[in-house]
């Protein structure tokens, strides 16, 4: 291959696509979900069909190869490559067709499986085959893969769904593939490709010694889950009619390119559902109660061992989803079951739960139904991110985790394994599909270390060759790719590989089509992800703690490609509002992950921390913390990008915007004197006009303004005409007059006063001024400790509760600031508290209750902050809310607003704040009726709805309380 600049160039003149082969572009698009990386020619975003016979013969011209991508959740690494990757997600995510009757859809390869099943679900049909990134996978990579999930025990793998497929061939050919082509073939009306493809099947496959080889060398047919190699076993089906669509499921793209699917379409399962989460003090008891499970016709079984429940101890998302978890077990086995009928729902459930303990199964059953099934069932699927979820560089890393025996054979099968791991004294997580023999068994190891690279091949071909002896396969569901391509000669024979070779032969001779895997694959343990051991950046003093993660680097890498950051806006959370507004890959926290673990592990300049390509992805990460928080590796972006800057600010230099912005506390400060030439100046058309370009600004923002007073002196005020309350032994509180509530928003500061001192508490006005999160999100870091020392020190000894208004200044104490101090500051989290907090442990205590407010009606539409959401959530925020007893609050499915601090306000993020901020936000406050009020927490937020919304007057929830309150 020697495709130079000038040949890329050439080609983006010919399509109507947008093909980059820019580094940074190239380096996000260079890994999947797996432990590979390889940096690719190009990147085409394919908007258009018609384009891929220019590829086509672009690749076929210059020796190259194309490689179809959707949204990269391959676990083997077929998606990674040097060719040009052809990302199908963005544009090519149309349903053209849905037929209920007949009960089958016509989709596009980029279509999200969650997203397609929403659409059919009032047509009370969907397609059935699964996987755990269901939210954001989509139905090509799923052929492409053949994926299977959890409930492949009842429904089978994309293969037997799989109706046809609309793919080019290597000739730029347009054909359709089908799952009964009649023999003998027809060969009129089809071009020389397409005809010779058929022939060589029906000569090869249409005789009786090829089926005995096949049926000897294949796995145990009572293995269901089988993707090792292709699907040469599928071919003649037993009318004797060609599938070609089966053996288009599996390839991974190395035999046609694929751009539309008619899939299968099933009922929705039974309505009435319950599950059985049978727990075990041994791991090896649920390998054999499994098959005792199996007799009782459940739905689906899964497997979660005592490391996925210690690492979702550790993240925040999913130790919400843990409610269900008895004591400390090393494995449970999760049983689904589904009936029309309650009774003999019950009856299942009862019957297995009696099996299992007859054969001392189990120390506990808990039963599982509504809508907390979801959440086990999240918690189940967070699997593979949560399993990344461990400081440091050793991880249980993929390399045998999809080997698949028959379920009978699993427990001889896992006694040989692990005796095969106590050799190499490894250790292992085991999870995932045990109801169909599938086991995602990953050994730990640091894949930094030369050795241990060494035993991730020698570890590949000793399993290879036990599922081997099991008749198994060595693939069940997440493929070859370079993982397992290699070992396929030893799972099935020479002969057998011949065959494949052939196959790749006919349909693809030039191997346009990714090449390098299921035939000819490189060696498995080249190209890998991880540089070793980076002495360089060891040596680079960083400004937060990461101790915790054993470095910089480490908690950069503790992103694992899972891609949960890419799932759409429909699916709720916060992660991730940039994304969700450009729909790009080189917006995810994933791509911000990557682009840094490859550049400052291989930096281009003697500083790692001066990389402008760096700089730009992580300028458009809003520091919400919607990563830290559904993220399961726990990656939390916005705190490497706060890191990142202060580097790189020191390097070049901060830009006078960011040092503004950074001054606007003590600009406003002195500005309070006198708040009406402070507005004037920053309002008026000239000094406004000026001031903006300055601080980098969109014109088409104003600048917020400063209230008549400020929060502390409005406070002051009113503890001098309230020197003779009675405060009834109710705690003190210190008020947190921080940047935003003292000065932009005093009026709720002041309101929030007032609702104290009537309810019966001592108000004043918290030591500190500031919280620093200004200088955190724009990477003054340094200034940030400061702030952050000096508050500490402030308030160690305050007999009292710190109150806070705002989210994002309250929570630094609790997320930032232990890391910028490197100081356990745990027991500061009971003495300041966000005031949702502190009012429901008021209630708690029956001093503060809901016969102190009215009892008229109100509908109440909540809009949460992004970090609120993120690190402590808004329930609390809710049940505040709810004191009027005749007050109904509705929570706004939204994630971030998109303003972020300043971020909605500098002139490069306007449209993107525009954008976040229209996907739910802005449309579910326009649409809320008039008598609505509108609660909303966040001061950014406040200001992003009255920019977007005019007409609609948001309000703190303090306020809405206070105007609740029953004055006496």
């Amino acid at each position: 291959m020697n495709v130079k600049t000038k040949d890329l160039k050439e080609l983006a003149k010919h399509l109507i696509s947008p093909l980059y082969y820019d580094k940074s572009t190239r380096i996000v698009y260079s890994t999947d979900a797996s432990a590979y990386s390889e940096m690719p020619l190009a990147v085409c975003i394919l908007k258009e069909e018609r384009d891929i016979p220019v590829l086509i013969d672009f690749a076929r011209t210059k020796h190259t190869t194309l490689i179809p991508r959707a949204a990269g959740t391959s676990l083997a690494g077929q998606v990674v490559g040097d060719g040009i990757v052809i990302d199908v997600s963005v544009f090519m995510n149309k349903i053209p067709e849905i037929n209920p009757d007949e009960r089958w859809v016509r989709v596009q390869s980029g279509v999200v499986l969650d997203t397609l099943n929403n659409v059919l679900k009032p047509y009370n049909l969907f397609f059935a085959p699964e996987t755990s990134t269901s939210n954001r996978c989509c139905i090509g990579g799923m052929v492409g893969n053949n994926s299977c999930g959890s409930h492949s025990l009842v429904y089978g793998s994309v293969r037997e769904h799989l109706l046809e497929a609309i793919v080019y061939l290597a000739n730029g050919e347009k054909v359709t593939l089908t799952h009964n082509a009649k023999l003998p073939i027809d060969y009129r009306g089809m071009n020389d490709l397409e005809a010779e493809i058929y022939k060589h099947i029906a000569e090869t496959y249409n005789n009786q010694t090829t089926k005995a080889l096949i049926a000897e060398t294949f796995p145990d047919p009572e293995v269901s889950r089988r993707n090792n190699g292709y699907a040469l076993d599928k071919i003649i089906n037993a009318d004797n009619t060609l599938n070609l669509t089966a053996l288009l499921s599996g390839s991974e793209g190395t035999l046609a390119f694929a751009t539309e699917f008619k899939l299968k379409l099933m009922p929705l399962p039974p309505k009435k559902k319950a599950l059985l989460c049978v727990h075990f003090s041994k791991l090896e008891d649920a390998f054999s109660a499994n098959l005792i499970a199996l007799k009782h016709k459940p739905f689906a079984v899964e497997l979660m061992d005592f490391h996925i429940v210690e690492a979702a101890e550790r993240n925040i998302a999913q130790r919400q989803n843990m409610f269900f978890i008895e004591g400390k077990p090393q494995a449970i086995l999760i049983i689904e079951f589904a009936n029309d009928d309650l009774e003999a729902l019950n009856q299942q459930i009862s019957s297995c739960v009696e099996n299992m303990k007859q054969h001392n199964f189990g120390y506990a059953y808990p039963i599982v139904f509504g809508d907390d099934i979801n959440k086990v069932w999240a918690l189940r699927k967070a699997g593979l991110g949560l399993l990344t979820n461990v400081a440091g560089s050793s991880k249980p890393v993929s390399v045998i985790e999809d080997t698949a025996v028959a379920p009978s054979g699993l427990p001889e099968y896992m006694k040989e394994f692990k005796t095969l791991l106590n050799k190499y004294n490894l250790s292992c997580v085991y999870h995932a599909h045990i109801a169909t023999g599938e086991l995602h068994l990953r050994p730990v190891l640091n894949l930094k270390n030369p050795q241990d690279v060494i035993l991730f091949r020698t570890i590949a071909e000793e399993v290879a060759l036990l599922v081997r002896k099991y008749r198994g396969s060595l693939s069940g569901e997440h493929g070859d790719g370079r993982l397992r391509g290699a070992f396929i000669p030893l799972m099935y024979g020479e002969q057998v590989y011949d065959l494949m070779k052939q196959m790749k032969q006919v349909w693809d001779r030039d191997s346009i089509f990714n090449k390098g895997k299921i035939i000819d694959t490189p060696p498995m343990n080249e190209n890998l992800r991880y540089a070793f051991d980076n002495y360089r950046l060891k040596d680079i003093k960083t400004y937060y703690n990461f101790d915790l993660e054993q470095g910089l680097l480490a908690a950069i890498e503790q992103c694992n490609g899972s891609a949960d950051c890419r799932k759409a806006v429909e699916f709720g959370g916060t992660m991730c509002p940039s994304y969700r507004a450009m729909n790009d890959e080189r917006f995810t926290p994933r791509a911000r992950a990557n682009i840094m673990r490859t550049l400052l592990s291989n930096p281009k300049y003697n500083n790692p921390f001066a990389d402008r390509d760096i700089y730009f992805l992580l300028d458009n990460c809003l520091s919400c913390k919607g990563c830290k928080a559904e993220c399961p590796s726990n990656v939390d972006i916005a705190r490497l990008k706060s890191e990142y800057l202060q580097h790189y600010y020191k390097h070049y230099g901060y830009p006078l915007s960011v040092l503004l912005i950074n001054l606007l506390p003590s600009i406003q400060r002195i500005g309070s004197w006198i708040p009406q030439v402070y507005n004037f100046v920053i309002s008026n058309t000239v000094t406004s006009w000026l001031l903006k370009g300055l601080m980098s600004f969109s014109q088409k923002r104003q600048l917020p303004k400063l209230h008549k007073y400020t929060m502390r002196s409005a406070v002051k005020t009113l503890n001098a005409n309230n020197t003779e309350l009675n405060y009834n032994n109710k705690p003190t509180i210190y008020l947190f007059a921080d940047e935003f509530s003292n000065f932009n928003d005093a009026d709720v500061g002041f309101t929030t006063a007032k609702l104290f001192v009537a309810l019966g508490y001592c108000v004043k006005i918290a030591p500190i001024r500031e919280s620093g999160r200004i200088a955190i999100s724009k990477g003054m870091v340094k200034r940030a400790k400061r702030i952050a020392k000096y508050n500490i020190r402030k308030i160690k000894d305050l007999n009292g509760i710190i109150v806070g208004i705002e989210p994002s200044a309250v929570l630094s104490f609790r997320d930032e600031y232990p890391l910028l101090c490197n100081e356990d500051l745990k027991p500061l989290n009971d003495k300041i508290l966000l005031y949702d907090e502190f009012i429901c442990q008021e209630i708690d205590k029956g001093n503060i209750y809901s016969g102190q407010f009215t009892e008229n009606e109100a509908q109440i539409l909540l809009h949460g902050h992004c970090q609120q959401k993120a690190l402590i959530g808004i329930m609390a925020t809710e049940q505040v809310l709810s004191l009027p007893k005749n007050y109904k609050v509705d929570v706004i499915p939204s994630g971030c607003c998109g303003m972020a601090g300043s971020f909605g306000y500098e002139q490069r993020h306007y449209e993107m704040s525009k954008a976040i901020a229209h996907q739910i936000l802005i449309p579910a406050v326009k649409n809320a009726s008039k008598d609505t009020i509108i609660a909303v927490v966040g001061t950014s937020c406040r200001d992003q709805i009255r920019h977007f919304a005019p007409e609609r007057k948001p309000q703190h929830p303090l306020q809405i309380l206070y105007d609740a309150l029953i004055k006496i």
